[in-house]
């Protein structure tokens, strides 16, 4: 058992922890909330599953794994987001980018006992490393997605995509690492137009249309595909994507996981930042380093160290930081992206 595999299971048991499997416009969340009954809770096999969704992380493929912590600005400017992705080789991380609805069978795999035996079928949306699936025993579904095999879902006049969105069938995200499943609603006329609490999935052909396997925002090194993403708890997000006040524990918590498994230049912008901060530098003394991934970092830590000396009331070094973010953060931001975990 490595470093890696207790970080997974302990985040496993972590209600604050979400987790993601999918690709860039198709995505699907497991979530839980505090106290929630989980119907399988298997820590060996890095399972578990409540009655609204599941997630399994396979062990074995966990030894070829690339782990990736990172943060991404939000275009709000106290708040940002965390993820450790985990990634494999693109060789090692690629699957059959189905492009039309196909039946895979009987789901032998399923989490719950009581969901093996339904019938999966591949959405056929050419995910580049993930199967995007729909798992279901109702016959008039059935007979419908069979009556549209070979056809793409996103084809004008297909009536499979109508007929999923009103039966409600089990999602499963499949990738090389493991599997996510939701049994609840999709969202949409159903749940209020929005997606329901916890578990749930997204379908986005606009942002499918790009091909991307994960935003452009999101800096996986060259060569590894994000598979899966572990959200923790964050310092000033809440479940919800509520403001919340900051929480050091947490924020402590993922700056360790950052050190150990972010990106050198990050970090060390990063580190550099708050160094010439400590020596109570001006701005215009601080030279920022040129690259993309280094200005985020920079602005982040800004942002960070913000609501760790309003939390302590250092209000000389919040005027300090005032000041920094007043030459460092743009007034029009091109770089930040949506901070709704998974998306």
């Amino acid at each position: 058992m490595n470093d890696l595999e207790n970080l997974l299971r302990r985040a496993l048991a972590d209600w604050q922890c979400g987790w993601s499997m999918g690709t860039f416009g198709a995505i699907a969340e497991f979530h839980q909330d505090d106290g929630e009954t989980a119907v399988v809770d298997d820590p060996a096999t890095l399972t578990r599953a409540t009655a609204r969704g599941g997630i399994a992380l396979d062990r074995a493929a966990l030894a070829a794994v690339v782990p990736v912590a990172y943060e991404t600005l939000s275009p709000k400017r106290h708040r940002w987001s965390h993820a450790l992705a985990l990634c494999l080789p693109q060789t090692a991380a690629r699957r059959a980018c189905r492009a039309t609805l196909s039946e895979l069978g009987p789901d032998d795999g399923a989490i719950r006992e009581a969901d093996r035996g339904a019938i999966l079928f591949d959405m056929g949306l050419s995910l580049p490393q993930s199967d995007f699936c729909i798992r279901t025993r109702d016959a008039a579904l059935l007979a419908v997605l069979r009556s549209s095999l070979g056809r793409s879902l996103l084809e004008p006049g297909n009536p499979a995509m109508a007929a999923i969105l009103s039966a409600h069938p089990h999602r499963v995200a499949v990738t090389g690492i493991g599997r996510v499943e939701v049994y609840q609603k999709i969202g949409g006329p159903d749940t209020g137009g929005v997606s329901p609490p916890g578990p749930h999935t997204h379908v986005l052909p606009k942002l499918l249309k790009s091909g991307r396997t994960h935003s452009a925002n999101t800096p996986i090194p060259d060569g590894l595909m994000p598979l899966a993403a572990l959200h923790p708890g964050h310092p000033v997000i809440g479940p919800l994507g509520e403001d919340r006040a900051f929480d050091a524990t947490l924020d402590a918590g993922f700056q360790a996981l950052l050190t150990k498994y972010g990106l050198p230049e990050a970090v060390a912008e990063k580190n550099r930042v708050l160094t010439a901060l400590s020596r109570g530098e001006a701005p215009d003394e601080f030279t920022p380093s040129e690259t993309r991934l280094a200005r985020s970092a920079l602005r982040l830590a800004l942002r960070q160290e913000m609501h760790r000396c309003g939390h302590r009331g250092e209000d000389a070094r919040l005027r300090l930081l005032t000041q920094w973010q007043a030459r460092f953060e743009p007034a029009a931001d091109d770089e930040a992206e949506d901070d709704r975990p998974g998306h």
